[in-house]
């Protein structure tokens, strides 16, 4: 048997890479497709100060791309620059670096995009006598005519690279990523006109215009009806936008934009931050839509992390996750009842109380909100009504027959009746009065509206739950102490968070100890989550931890088990309640945070309108 090592090849020669190769390189990271193309060419362009862009497109971006501005242009002495590698106005030093504030900043694009494709660049300058255009494949120079601005044409992209081009989807989804990506430019610069034609046809154009209006002309009209704007400034931090409402969640994630500094980035830190917030008032893997713009001191973010600069750094993460959380969680804070009825939203006696620990309980004034009145059932007709009244519809509907003047008294005849009955009276309640229990499950309600269907579980669980959270602030959880203490292996990093965490960890009822420099001993457990399975609660709060701010981990689990003690609380089904009891919930709902939806994001309640209804028998038709 031979156990000798095999022959090593020779090692290779270290050496310089040829331009060309190096340029390839550079394409790889930035080009992926025709739609990185696109962005490029907008970010250059809105960074030359133009007002109005224009992009076409053929076979989706494949065959040809051309992005025309009216910026400020580039002089014809420095166009044959404007294509070399690591060549830019944007920045000219590394102070600059750190504080970049244009979208382009690396110099890169055209030379990676010219590497791929057959490019040519016109360009013309305010004071310029015409246009000039170059070619980057033959680097020549002739005069171009065009008015104040630049045009980039891109043809045959990947041409050079077969092997590439064919990674490339169909034309129409080649297409679509290039409407995407000027859609999020165009969210992000109201103040700058966009149009996209492909085959020679309008695909899309927003005029310029306010924010609102933008965001109504390229999401839609019903994600504004369906969203709430916010406005939140914490240092020198701002964030504005629209949060989607939960019940206009989505199955897909494709409504879900983030600019900084009006830069379109993904962020986990900053989605994470979203998710926690909507966490209790989505359903299942429902996914929220939402716009949102933060605008921070450029020294405070690093864009120079990837070639797409499509990903970004912050300096203090942890500061931005929790006030990009806190700017949701006030969005959502007011339910549509209140929203629509200006009610202030305001923490109402609970009509039911759950049993909870004592440790819980605290007296609280009483709400300003007023009590509902005492509800007065309706008198039933006498039998002698009910005579009238059928007397009453029958002359009515055969008006050539005589009514018998002797058939009724003197003075009861129909044409002495009183048939112009005042209106209901109707309640300024935003949920109305009730009127109705149904199967013991929900609750019919009557508003100026029309019907309102309440879930009494689900809404009286959203009431307590929010009551909880108010009544915690520090309370520690309590906690269970285990017989035998559970080990687990853990990373190093898992340890190092432990053991920074474990205040934290105890206050929600989590004893968690290191034995050894890789193994984890869980020692107690939060008394209502007997049934959990405590290492893998443990992993996820600690990779959490780690990650992301530790207060707001803190807060989401605490409110994961006062959502359990919530539903174990709250009024069960098939209880019978009595109108009062059912009016006092709907005043509860009508004062209560995130009222429209219960803990697990189901909804707790539905109006009718009397258009509606009418609808379900014809009326009107």
């Amino acid at each position: 048997m031979d156990l000798s090592l095999p022959d090593l090849a020779p090692p290779r020669v270290i050496r310089e890479l040829p331009d060309e190769l190096i340029s390839q390189i550079a394409a790889g990271e930035v080009v992926e497709r025709p739609a990185s193309v696109v962005r490029e060419l907008v970010d250059n362009a809105l960074d030359a100060g133009a007002r109005n862009i224009l992009v076409k497109l053929m076979a989706g971006g494949v065959r040809s791309i051309v992005v025309e501005d009216d910026g400020c242009g580039i002089p014809v002495a420095q166009l044959p620059l404007a294509l070399k590698r690591h060549a830019t106005s944007k920045i000219a030093s590394l102070a600059e670096l750190e504080s970049v504030g244009t979208m382009g900043f690396r110099g890169e694009a055209l030379a990676a995009i010219a590497s791929v494709s057959e490019m040519s660049v016109a360009s013309r300058t305010a004071d310029a006598a015409h246009a000039h255009r170059l070619d980057a494949r033959s680097g020549e120079l002739s005069a171009a005519a065009r008015s104040r601005g630049t045009s980039v044409e891109v043809r045959e992209l990947f041409f050079s690279t077969p092997a590439r081009r064919k990674f490339l989807k169909t034309d129409a989804t080649e297409l679509a990523h290039c409407v995407e990506a000027v859609r999020r430019h165009a969210l992000a610069r109201p103040d700058v006109g966009f149009a996209i034609w492909h085959e020679g046809k309008l695909v899309d154009q927003w005029r310029a215009c306010s924010s609102e209006q933008r965001i109504a002309d390229v999401l839609g009209e019903d994600f504004v009806a369906d969203s709430r704007a916010f406005d939140h400034s914490a240092g020198p931090l701002a964030l504005t936008g629209r949060a989607g409402l939960p019940e206009a969640a989505r199955s897909r994630a494709d409504q879900q934009y983030v600019w900084v500094n009006g830069r379109y980035v993904r962020d986990k830190l900053i989605s994470h931050a979203i998710r926690s917030a909507y966490e209790d008032v989505l359903h299942g893997q429902r996914q929220p839509s939402y716009v949102l713009f933060i605008e921070i001191a450029p020294e405070l973010v690093d864009v120079n992390v990837h070639p797409t600069k499509i990903e970004v750094r912050f300096r203090d993460g942890r500061a931005i996750h929790q006030s990009v959380r806190r700017a949701f969680i006030d969005a959502l804070a007011t339910s549509r009842s209140a929203e629509a009825e200006g009610v202030e939203s305001a923490m109402a006696p609970l009509a039911f109380e759950p049993t909870m620990p004592a440790t819980l309980y605290v007296a609280e004034p009483r709400s300003s909100y007023p009590a509902p009145a005492p509800y007065t059932p309706p008198v039933p007709p006498t039998a002698e009504q009910v005579r009238l009244s059928l007397v009453q519809h029958e002359a009515l509907w055969q008006p050539a027959k005589p009514v018998v003047a002797t058939s009724l008294p003197q003075e009861t005849q129909p044409a002495d009746l009183d048939l112009d009955l005042p209106p209901p009276a109707r309640d300024d309640w935003p949920l109305g009065r009730a009127i109705a229990q149904i199967q013991g499950v929900y609750i019919l309600a009557e508003n100026r509206h029309g019907l309102v269907i309440v879930d009494m579980h689900a809404a009286h669980e959203r009431v307590v739950y929010e009551r909880l959270k108010a009544r915690l602030g520090s309370t520690t959880i309590e906690s269970q102490p285990l017989l035998i203490p559970i080990s687990f292996a853990a990373t190093a990093e898992e340890v190092a968070a432990a053991e920074q965490h474990a205040d934290t960890l105890s206050k929600l009822g989590l004893d968690v100890s290191p034995l050894s420099t890789r193994t984890l001993a869980v020692r107690s457990r939060p008394a209502l989550l007997a049934a959990s399975d405590l290492v893998a609660l443990t992993r996820e709060l600690l990779a959490e931890m780690a990650q992301f701010d530790a207060s707001s981990v803190l807060e989401r689990a605490q409110h994961e088990i006062l959502a359990t003690m919530a539903c174990h609380g709250a009024v069960r089904a098939n209880r019978q309640l009595t109108l009062d009891e059912m009016n006092a919930l709907l005043r509860d709902m009508e004062a209560t945070e995130r009222a429209d939806q219960c803990n697990h994001g189901r909804p707790t309640w539905r109006q009718l309108d009397m258009r509606d209804l009418d609808a379900l028998f014809l009326r009107g038709r």
